[in-house]
């Protein structure tokens, strides 16, 4: 990855940031077994908690581009014929893993915003043989879905590389229905990081620096207008790392990753 340059400047920052978000995952979809500083494919998939038999159901070529930092569907909030979204879908694990649990009378869509993980993403749902599965370009904070039009929003380790969370948590909850559920698996911090490092687009790209505390995590939630919230589980997912000084950080910060589901109010 190319050293991007610190500004503090907000908009500037977004956009860097949005650049080196898209170039690790590019990265990620091209050339899964390169190594990564976080878990990737396959183990990373069994280490977080996902069943043999659900990654066995689908291409391994979607799991081997996994890059999630938990199992979101945990929360068994997916019923047979429900309308499913997944915000930062990847390389296709979680919406094939969606598809098949809201059954051909559902309707899964997957947002991302790196080409390249749509572009393998497509392919996956193709070789997967499904057709109530899609792949659409867009960003969290600004959802191409209409108002109220899904029943469950499923999201894994994106929210904390989002610039504004706010932005994206009121996004989540505009495109769901009344009394829609969401399930999240996302990057916490044990406490928070100074201005400096936060100013850095390179370190939000490492999945660390974009995160913030579980209690303000868990109150963005909240203030957005959802009930119910709830961490089912917490796990020390970077301890999978193949990067001590990536250990190093996240133990200096408290940097876990937790389930949780909600629901709109």
């Amino acid at each position: 990855m190319a050293i991007v340059a610190q500004t503090a400047n907000k908009e500037e920052l977004r956009r860097r940031i949005f650049g080196a978000v898209q170039e690790m995952y590019a990265e990620v979809a091209a050339c899964p077994a390169k190594g990564f500083h976080f878990p990737v494919g396959r183990p990373a998939c069994e280490y977080v908690g996902y069943p043999t038999a659900e990654l066995d159901s689908i291409p391994s070529t979607a799991v081997e581009s996994f890059a999630g930092v938990g199992y979101p569907f945990d929360v068994n909030v997916i019923r047979k014929g429900d309308t499913v979204c997944d915000i930062g879908s990847g390389a296709g694990t979680d919406i094939l893993i969606a598809a098949l649990k809201t059954g051909p009378t559902g309707k899964v869509y997957g947002i991302d915003f790196t080409d390249a993980m749509l572009e393998k993403a497509a392919e996956n749902i193709r070789m997967a043989g499904l057709d109530n599965v899609s792949v659409i370009k867009g960003e969290a904070e600004s959802i191409p879905l209409p108002d109220s039009c899904v029943d469950v929003v499923t999201t894994n380790g994106v929210l904390n590389l989002v610039p504004d969370k706010s932005i994206a948590i009121q996004e989540i909850r505009r495109i769901l229905k009344y009394g829609g559920s969401i399930q999240i698996s996302d990057i916490v911090l044990g406490r928070d990081l100074s201005e400096k490092s936060r100013n850095n687009p390179q370190l939000w790209a490492e999945c660390i620096v974009g995160a913030v505390p579980e209690a303000r995590y868990l109150e963005l939630i909240r203030k957005a207008g959802f009930v119910d919230v709830t961490v089912l589980n917490r796990k020390e997912y970077f301890e999978k790392s193949s990067s001590d000084s990536t250990k190093d950080v996240a133990r200096q910060y408290g940097a876990i990753a937790i389930t949780l589901s909600a629901r709109k109010a």
